[in-house]
């Protein structure tokens, strides 16, 4: 497997890399403090094209592979995460379950302007009583007539109260469990539809997360995504693609940490030189250098499986539940590097700390990643294969 990046590729990491540091930087600390949506980032994310990165060139979108999604990801956690789960969960988790499973009628009214960011895109599954355990929905759809009745509360919804486009899930087969639930599109506005408690977040402060009330919100029946009752199947293949993301993001607030610890150990002096020349601090820096590029390597991996249209759950999974606590590691050595500084807001290592524990916790917790990994450990045993290629 070549992990070594075309010249397309590497085009677009620096060109992306130009615009969130002259674009994005210079106002994520405040973002950050006061909890702002970027809305005056979205257009300028928009011409570059940002909102539809693998959508299809028919309908509006760049029309790019995973692994550059990948690169555009990390080079916005870079600087600033918010923004980077902005453009991800619009693109893997929304877009995415359209593009995926939708039919064309859908593909065609709601891709192109989720591609020309004109409308954000939400993903609900989430709901005060159901978080891992994605199955045990209460939330309920029922037909009547041509119309779908959606009841039901959702949590924690990214761009919950920005968005344009939802794709909500309900169990329209209660009975049935996770056999019982379908997928549907609600636009913005619909009646019954109403955005709840916006979150006041630990890190990513400036992505909006949001509850959502569904009060007899009535849809089209044409607007069921996906085969009536398989929407779970879908839900767990598009977390799939997610967690691709999720990764790609930790592996560049981890980047992000460490240039900034870099930078400061080369400055810093304590004892008449740079602390960058203490063994200490070198090996810390040694260490989130070689954790990162493995990171990064094992999310290059799961992007090229996707890409070559190979099965990539384990890898996916591998690739997160590593990239996300690396993430965690790497930014408490660069708050450690930085020692008083870094525990004030002064320097952005305390933004990307409290950043970095989301990557542990969304589109699958790194205790149910190691669930993922260990039960397709166990079925390739089964199955007489004795490693994992």
């Amino acid at each position: 497997m070549n992990f070594d990046l075309t010249e397309e590729q590497k085009l677009l990491k620096q060109t992306i890399r130009d615009f969130a540091e002259t674009q994005i930087a210079p106002g994520a600390a405040e973002r950050d403090d006061t909890a702002d949506f970027p809305t005056e980032l979205v257009p300028k994310m928009a011409e570059l094209g940002l909102f539809g990165i693998t959508i299809p060139q028919q309908y509006g979108g760049a029309g790019l592979d995973a692994v550059s999604a990948a690169i555009i990801v990390e080079e916005l956690a870079r600087v600033d995460a918010a923004v980077a789960l902005i453009v991800a969960s619009h693109n893997s988790l929304c877009a995415s379950h359209i593009l995926s499973f939708g039919s064309d009628r859908q593909k065609q009214k709601y891709l192109p302007p989720l591609a020309r960011g004109e409308k954000l895109g939400a993903w609900a599954l989430t709901e005060p009583g159901s978080g891992s355990d994605a199955a045990a929905l209460k939330t309920r759809a029922t037909l009547e007539g041509e119309h779908w009745v959606l009841d039901g509360e959702k949590q924690f919804t990214t761009q919950g109260s920005t968005a344009g486009v939802y794709v909500i899930m309900a169990s329209t087969e209660p009975s049935q469990g996770k056999r019982g639930v379908s997928a549907f599109i609600v636009d913005r506005g619909t009646a019954g539809l109403r955005i709840g408690k916006v979150e006041n977040k630990l890190g990513v402060r400036a992505s909006d997360t949001a509850a959502l009330h569904l009060d007899a919100v009535r849809v089209p029946q044409e607007n069921c995504l996906g085969e009536l009752n398989r929407g779970f199947n879908d839900v767990l293949k598009v977390l799939q693609g997610g967690r691709i993301g999720i990764g790609a993001m930790a592996v560049g607030i981890a980047q992000g940490a460490l240039d900034e610890s870099i930078k400061y150990a080369r400055t810093r002096k304590q004892f008449d030189k740079p602390i960058a020349e203490f063994e200490a601090i070198q090996w810390m820096l040694a260490d989130m250098a070689t954790e990162i590029d493995a990171a990064r390597l094992l999310v290059y991996r799961a992007a090229q499986l996707k890409d070559r249209q190979q099965s990539f759950l384990m890898a996916g999974s591998q690739a997160k539940l590593y990239a996300a606590e690396m993430a965690m590691r790497a930014t408490t050595k660069a708050i450690q590097i930085h020692g008083g500084y870094g525990y004030i807001k002064d320097y952005p290592v305390e933004r990307y700390f409290r950043d970095a524990k989301i990557c542990e916790i969304g589109e699958g917790t790194s205790e149910i990643q190691r669930m993922v990994i260990a039960k397709e450990l166990l079925r390739a045993w089964s199955d007489g294969i004795r490693g994992m290629e």
